[in-house]
Formats: C-alpha cells, structure tokens, sequence
C-alpha cells in the first residue's frame, strides 16, 4: 500500500515537471526572433580628398576683383553686300578670253575676259550711219542759209533743214554713247568688248568659262563677283536671354581662332528685328576693318561688355584644374581633408592669375596648385 503511494506521487511530480517544460518551451522569445541590426555603409565621397601632410599644399586666399560682366558668342566673317559688286557685260556674244578666275585677287581696271559680240558690230554700223547723216544734215543746212540769205526758200524750209541737223545730231550721239555702254573703244572698232574690274577686291564668284556664251541682263547670272574685303561684317547668333548684353553702336572684342594672339573691334550695326523661332537667337551684325588676316567663313568669338559691374574672386592660375571639360578647385576641409569644387573660369588677367565667375567668393581659400594636390590624391 505504501508503494503504491510512493509510485503516484512520483507520477504527479513528473508529469508537472513536462508541463512545466512545455509551457516554457510554448512562450515566444522576441529578443531570440529579431533579426540583427543592419550596418549601413557610407560610399566615399570623390570630391573628398584626406592627405597624410596638408601642410604639403600651400593655400591662396582669392582676392575681390571689379569687371564688368561678359557675354561671349561665336560668329561668321561674311562680305560686306554693300561692298560685293557684280561684273556684268551689255554685250551677248561667246568668251573668247579669261584673264581672271575664281579667288583672285584684282584691281579696279584689270582685264577679266574678252567677249566676241556681234552687238558690237551692229552699234559701229549705226555709229558710222549716224555721222554720214549728220554730215549730210549739217550740208544742208548750210545750204539753205545761203538760200534763205538771197530770198530763194522760205523761213519754214530753212527751219526744217535745221530740225533735220539737229536730229542728226542727237542720232550721233546716241549711237556714240551705245558703244561707251557696250565697253567699246570708239577709235579702235573690234568685234570684241573687254570686261574690266569695277573696283578692287577679291573674286568670290565666277559663273562663266573659256568660249561660254554671255546674255544679255534679262535672267542670266554675273559673270564674276568681286567683294571688297578690307571690312567685313561679322554675323553672330545671341539669345533671347543675353540681349540685353548687345547694344547698337558699341563695340565687342572679336577673337580670331585662327590667330589666338589678335584681338579686334567691331561696332554693331544692326541687331535683327526677329528671333529665329526654333533656337530662339537674334542675328546681330557687327562690322569690322580687316587687317589681312579674316576670311569669308572664319569663325571668331565676339566678347559683348555689359555695362553692369560684378565683383570676382581672383585666384592664381594654378589653382584652377581643367578636368573633363570642367574647372575645379580645391579648398580646405576639416583636418587634413581637402574637397574638391567645380567652379566657371572666366578670363586670365595676366598669365598668373585667373577670374572665377561661379563657385568662388572672394576671401576663400584654396590649393595653389590642384594639379599637385590631384596627382597625389590618384597615387
């Protein structure tokens, strides 16, 4: 009986120690089912530089410097049209001789061609029919004063004989004045008229050859072109935003690509009434003595002064790094840290010192020298 007793209570005592266990095990862990925190890791900036020895790379601090603000374009040398004068012949016919072509440069009086024209040959023959008339007039007359003087004709007869040499006259003339027209020598009868240069300059179009027929005006080209290029007209697109940069009658530094050295002044002459609808750019037009050195189609940049003051930062020339099409500077940070700043370079003042329009106050501080400061960062 005793046993029995003591097997019950040993039954009791580990059945609660399972259930015990279970309910243990059955209570969640929220500590034990969390997932780890995350650690976020933090991309380095590339415009940060961290060096062993700042004191290895001098500063400069940018100093305050007074200009007037700049508006830079790119133009076109094109010929003056006041300046562009035609070669043109009175006389039809076939070219029998060129003695100038395309490129050339002439001078006013030069024989460019030769025509063989039969228009010639024609204005010489009522030429030459015309004086015998006048002489045959002016007999007349002469003979009818005397007539007249002796009571033989009436005062009518004697003004129709003068009526008759006057016409003949004018007929002379007339047909004198023909052959000037056509370029015909009047002492020298040819079949052939020489073309001669209107004026000094350069031939920038040719539209005939050697035995190539000439027409008269009605619808047929120039036989050459000739621009006088000691001024040219330079043509610049601006955009609606800049205009007010552009006054008429001012003047604008012209840049030669060709000639880096050479700076010129150009004066404005005209700014287009219209914008061009698609880029939103006015024609503007400025004129310009050329001293030898511009052609037709060269391109140049032409620097507008505009009539506001801004303050600059100026800093050395070597504080500025061209890198991808872009200027940057270096400029301290905390500790031995350096960051790097994209700025807008503007015009060199002398060959040691350079203007920053964008990005740059004056009285901060930079790198002399980024070229040095970027080698060492990439090593």
């Amino acid at each position: 009986m005793k046993h029995a007793v003591l097997m019950e209570a040993g039954l009791t005592l580990a059945l609660g120690l399972l259930l015990g266990g279970c309910g243990a095990k059955g209570q969640p862990n929220p500590a034990a089912e969390a997932p780890p925190a995350a650690e976020v890791e933090r991309e380095q900036d590339a415009n940060m530089v961290k060096v062993d020895h700042p004191e290895q790379f001098p500063l400069a601090t940018a100093s305050a410097h007074v200009a007037a603000s700049e508006l830079n374009v790119t133009g076109v040398v094109s010929a003056d049209v006041s300046r562009n004068v035609p070669v043109i012949s009175l006389a039809s016919g076939r070219v029998v001789d060129i003695r100038a072509r395309l490129g050339d440069t002439v001078a006013k009086g030069q024989l460019l061609l030769r025509v063989h024209s039969t228009d010639v040959s024609g204005a010489f023959s009522e030429y030459r029919k015309a004086q015998a008339d006048e002489t045959l007039a002016r007999a007349q007359l002469d003979r009818s004063k005397l007539l007249y003087d002796k009571g033989a004709i009436a005062a009518k007869d004697l003004e129709v004989a003068q009526d008759t040499d006057d016409k003949a006259k004018v007929d002379v003339e007339t047909a004198l004045e023909h052959l000037k027209v056509l370029g015909v020598d009047v002492d020298h009868p040819a079949t052939t008229v020489d073309i001669f240069a209107p004026v000094s300059g350069v031939i920038v179009e040719q539209n005939v050859t050697a035995a190539a027929g000439v027409k008269t005006l009605d619808n047929s080209p120039n036989l050459f072109t000739i621009a006088d290029l000691s001024r040219v007209w330079i043509v610049c697109d601006v955009y609606e935003n800049d205009m007010a940069n552009v006054r008429m009658g001012e003047y604008a530094d012209i840049h030669l690509n060709a000639f880096p050295g050479r700076v010129l002044q150009a004066r404005v002459s005209n700014i287009g009434p219209a914008l061009d609808p698609n880029i939103r750019t006015a024609k503007v037009r400025l004129e310009v003595d050329n001293p030898g050195l511009m052609r037709l189609g060269m391109f140049v940049t032409a620097t507008f002064h505009g009539p506001q003051k801004e303050t600059r930062a100026l800093v050395p020339a070597s504080a500025v790094l061209h890198l991808h099409d872009r200027d940057w500077v270096y400029v301290p940070a905390s500790g031995n840290t350096f960051r790097r700043v994209e700025v807008t370079g503007g015009k060199t003042i002398d060959p040691n010192m350079q203007e920053i329009v964008t990005g740059l106050a004056p009285g901060d501080r930079v790198v002399s020298n980024a070229l040095v400061l970027q080698n060492t960062a990439e090593q």
